[in-house]
Formats: structure tokens, C-alpha cells, sequence
């Protein structure tokens, strides 16, 4: 049982069962990808907000439009509402004005008589038998004050022109939005527009975070001989909050196994997904891999990929008996490794997580600048600067160094070109993929 979801869960065996290809020490992105697809739950707890908080939230249940949008014909645009049989085709058409027709208001001046127009603005109802507008631009005056007549071009509009249809937005019964999406500008206004002031989301999904090593210090405090900074536990937030979940950061947890149960049991007590950097590598002396496995059903990954080799993934509980548990992402510690790992396996499946039926993120293809050596067998993530050449085409130039701990690289690139498992030594000028970081980070 999880934190996000009551429903039975497959073991971790049973997942690797039905993933094609499945080997722990040797694992295509492609399969832990499916894997981990597999593996996490759904959100399923639901509450009502006010649209104006919903932003950026994932919708919990289809929304079906109770009134038409618009709920009458009207015009499109400021000009004269008029019958399309009364234009002629081969010669101008006059008509005679016999009143005004504003937005928000029902025209009262009953039928209109053949022969005759209403002027009308943007928004307002078509007045009844009128189904044409003609803007007021293209239209000639021709009579005085109190007998208003105009004079319409021939062939300048035809029937139904700059009329809008009753539901023609959004008809009564139709499907407005549908459960997954997550909520965008647009989508309030289209709630808005159904005069609907709460909506249905899932609760947000709740992220802990936090980074282990011996040789981390946090900000503020003094480096002594050996020891660095951490930077991934900010990479992380950073990411993360892209993704508008709900965050819980447990600092920095040093490499004693006393502290790293009480962490691992305090993140899988409070949040649905538990995400480390460090300590899943074959070091001897790091003791992180050691607590993973104790405290839950824990996968060590060796990917094909580069950067990012190894993972750990699987569930941990915060209990002996299990009764809450939640999914582990158990990250390298190099920093570019953290953040790849991170877009090639974590986002997507906390975004599942989340319930959001978003589609993954489309990529660029773009022309290389140099020459890149590769070996088929695993995907390597390169950090990249993507630009427009001359001619208008993508090109996309590698931002140098590649080791995965020069984050520098990652702040320069705007982009990962990803060389793909069964991808070889790529020439220059040759086409490769891009995940552009716009969107990302």
C-alpha cells in the first residue's frame, strides 16, 4: 500500500516480469522507462478549488458544459446584421436601418422586414431571421438621420459571414475539459465561460528530497579539506517545482545508517515519492544502498546511459508492517548525472504520478556542429546550445567538457542532445535530437 494509492500493487519481480529485455545490470532507458511507467501510482484523492487556485493543477473528472457557449447567435464583429437572401449577387444591395442591436442586450425591435438591416455590434444576438454581418468598414451611408440606408458592395460578404453559432464554443452536453489535463491559462478562462466557479483536481503529489554523502556541506557552512557544497538538493527543487508538487526537503543526511533510516522512514511517512542523490554507486563505504534495501523492495540499476549509470527504484516503507509506503528514486550523485536522470526517468513518471495524461515532451532535430564519437549500446545525454542558423535550420553545438559533475555545462546548454541506444558516432552536420531545456528548467 502507498501513500498515493490503497489499490494492490505488482512486486517489483512481477514488473520486471513484464518488461522485455529486463537486465538490473545492464538496463536500456528504453526499459526502465517502461518499467517505471509500470511501477508508480495514481493520485487518487480529489478536492474542489476556486479556479483562480487551480492553475497548474490536474483535473480529476471530465467537465461537461451545462449551456451552450455562446448561448445565442451573434456577430463577430461591428457592422450591419442583415438576411442573406437580401444581397444580390451581381450588383450592390440597399437596405434600410431600422435599429441597433448592442452587446448584452436582446434586440427589441421584432422581425426584420425583408430589405432591412440592424445596425449591431461585436457580441450582441443576431436579432431574429438575420444571419449575416457585414462590417461596417466595407459598408456605404446613403441616407440622413431618421432614415438611415446603406449600401453594401456585391460579393463583400456571403450568407452567414461573421456570425457566431450558438455552442459553437462549447455546446450543452459536450466534454469541456477532460480528467488528467493539467490546467493551463486557457482552460480557466474556458471554466470561467461555463459560469463554473470550483473544479475538481487531484491533491497535489508530495515530493521529499534530500542528499547524502559525508562530503556535502549545506550553504553558510565552512568547506573543510575534501568537502563540497551541495548542489543537487537546489537543482532538484528547481526541477521540481516545474512540476508544481508539494515539497519536502530533508537537507542534507549524512552517511550513517541511524540517520538515513530516520529519513528514508520521515519521507515515506509524509510524501507519496522519495528522490536521493548519492550513495548507489559500488562504493563500500557509502551505507545508503544498505538502509534502501532494508526498508523496502528495492531495485540497483546498472542503465545504459551515460551520464547516470546507476539507480536505485522500488518502494520503502516507513514502518516494519508497511502500511505506508512510497516510491523511491534513488539518484547518482554526480550533479549533470542528477539532473539527466532526472529528465530521462523522473519527471515523466512524478507527472503520472500527479495523474496528468500530459504528453512527453517533444524534441528538436538539429544539425551538429562537430562530430560526436559514440558507441551503440547505451544513450548518452549531451549538453547542448541550440541556435537558428542562416537559413533558418536548427544547428546545436555541444557545450564542451562532458564529465558529469561540471554542472557549469548544464547553466550554459539550452538543450540535451540525446544519442539514442542503437545511435553510432554521429558526423558533422549529421541530424540528432534535442530536448530543449525551454519548458524544463
Amino acid at each position: 500500500m502507498t501513500a498515493a494509492s490503497a489499490s494492490p500493487s505488482p512486486s517489483l519481480q512481477e514488473i520486471a516480469s513484464c518488461v522485455a529485455g529486463y537486465d538490473p545490470n545492464a538496463l536500456p532507458v528504453a526499459q526502465a522507462q517502461e518499467f517505471i511507467a509500470r511501477l508508480v501510482p495514481r493520485v487518487q484523492a480529489v478536492e474542489m478549488l476556486a479556479i483562480r487556485s487551480a492553475l497548474g493543477r490536474v483535473l480529476a473528472r471530465d467537465i461537461v458544459s451545462a449551456i451552450n457557449v455562446p448561448a445565442h447567435d451573434n456577430s463577430a464583429m461591428d457592422g450591419y446584421a442583415l438576411r442573406g437572401a437580401d444581397l444580390s449577387p451581381d450588383a450592390d444591395t440597399e437596405l434600410q436601418v431600422v435599429g441597433t442591436g448592442f452587446a448584452g442586450q436582446q434586440f427589441v425591435g421584432g422581425t426584420v422586414a425583408r430589405g432591412h438591416c440592424v445596425r449591431i455590434m461585436t457580441g450582441a444576438v443576431m436579432p431574429a431571421g438575420l444571419d449575416t454581418v457585414v462590417p461596417q468598414e466595407f459598408v456605404k451611408s446613403l441616407g440622413d438621420k431618421g432614415n438611415d440606408r446603406i449600401r453594401v458592395p456585391a460579393g463583400i460578404v456571403r450568407t452567414g459571414d461573421n456570425r457566431r453559432l450558438a455552442g459553437e464554443d462549447l455546446a450543452r452536453g459536450e466534454a469541456a475539459l477532460s480528467a488528467g489535463r493539467l490546467l493551463r491559462p486557457a482552460d480557466l478562462g474556458l471554466l470561467a465561460s461555463l459560469g463554473q466557479a470550483e473544479v475538481p483536481v487531484l491533491r497535489r503529489l508530495r515530493v521529499a528530497f534530500f542528499s547524502t554523502g559525508d562530503e556535502l556541506r549545506s550553504i553558510g557552512e565552512p568547506l573543510a579539506a575534501g568537502c563540497v557544497y551541495d548542489s543537487n538538493r537546489y537543482t532538484l527543487w528547481g526541477m521540481l517545482q516545474r512540476l508544481g508538487v508539494e515539497l519536502i526537503d530533508l537537507g542534507v543526511v549524512r552517511d550513517e545508517p541511524a540517520a538515513l533510516e530516520a529519513a528514508f522512514r520521515s519521507a515515506a511517512e509524509t510524501a507519496d515519492a522519495v528522490i536521493t542523490s548519492g550513495g548507489v554507486s559500488v562504493g563500500e563505504a557509502d551505507h545508503t544502498k544498505q538502509v534502501m534495501a532494508r526498508l523496502g523492495d528495492v531495485l540497483f540499476w546498472r542503465i545504459a546511459m551515460r551520464p547516470g549509470r546507476p539507480m536505485a527504484i522500488g518502494r520503502i516503507s516507513s514502518s516494519a508492517d508497511g502500511t505506508r509506503s512510497a516510491i523511491l528514486f534513488g539518484l547518482p550523485g554526480n550533479p549533470v548525472a542528477v539532473m539527466v536522470t532526472f529528465y530521462a526517468f523522473v519527471r515523466d513518471a512524478l507527472l503520472a504520478m500527479s495523474g496528468t495524461t500530459a504528453a512527453p515532451l517533444p524534441m528538436l532535430r538539429a544539425a551538429c556542429v562537430s562530430a560526436i564519437r559514440k558507441k551503440p549500446g547505451r544513450t548518452e545525454y549531451q549538453r547542448g546550445i541550440v541556435s537558428r542558423s542562416a537559413d533558418g535550420a536548427w544547428r546545436v553545438e555541444i557545450t564542451g567538457s562532458q564529465g558529469s559533475g561540471i554542472l557549469r555545462s548544464m547553466s550554459q546548454a539550452n538543450g540535451l542532445v540525446v544519442l539514442h541506444h542503437e545511435q553510432g558516432n554521429v558526423e558533422a552536420g549529421g541530424l540528432v535530437d534535442v530536448l530543449p531545456f525551454d519548458g524544463l528548467v
